[in-house]
């Protein structure tokens, strides 16, 4: 199976860290963070989960649940975490799901022959209140993830979902917002964008954005 944007994320009962989880139920109606991990005790991983967890006020904010993903038992898991809280400096206060039947990766296709033919690869998904995946994003085993950016993300997805706007290259929170080009009815363009907009084309049009 091949998940794609906008399909239902898989709901899937697990072992973990805090027990068995049913994830569609654990997760309610929150925006959720998925990421798999090749193993345990792995090093780019160990960093990765290490500011996950610095990020967990940042997350919670923006109402999200994170949740880590591995083919590794639970016994393990725990071990990792006590491994990534002393050298992360930190404390992992989030689940990891022990997908030793590949149940899960399977579902999500996080098992890649020409990668590993064992273990999950590095993906990470964004998935919305409605269970709805928004985001895909596949990393090398080389290089960390930027945590930062699914930050970014997930304010942009958050913010899109509510106004008639979408975020341009590079956009942080507080900058300027494209209008959508499917608005056109200028009366309706000033109804919701009361501080205006500078149209650099017709078709590029910059508003403050919105609150």
């Amino acid at each position: 199976m091949t998940l794609r944007l906008g399909d239902l994320a898989p709901d899937f009962r697990q072992q973990s860290t805090i027990g068995e989880l049913n994830f569609h139920q654990w997760k309610g109606d929150s925006w959720a963070v998925l990421f798999s991990h090749p193993a345990d005790y792995t090093p780019v991983c160990t960093t990765e989960l290490g500011a996950t967890a610095k990020l967990q006020q940042e997350f919670a904010r923006r109402n999200v649940k994170v949740l880590a993903l591995s083919v590794d038992p639970v016994e393990a898991h725990h071990g990792w975490i006590a491994d990534i809280n002393d050298t992360q400096q930190t404390k992992v206060n989030f689940p990891i799901v022990a997908d030793a039947d590949r149940k899960v990766s399977e579902a999500y296709d996080l098992i890649h022959p020409n990668a590993s033919s064992t273990h999950t690869v590095r993906s990470l998904f964004i998935i919305d209140p409605a269970h709805k995946v928004r985001l895909i994003i596949t990393y090398p085993a080389s290089t960390g993830r930027n945590f930062a950016e699914i930050l970014r993300v997930i304010d942009s997805l958050q913010l899109t979902d509510h106004h008639s706007v979408a975020t341009p290259a590079n956009w942080q929170q507080g900058e300027e917002v494209v209008i959508v080009p499917s608005l056109q009815d200028e009366a309706l363009i000033r109804e919701k964008f009361p501080r205006g907009y500078r149209a650099v084309r017709p078709y590029l049009r910059l508003t403050p954005q919105p609150v």
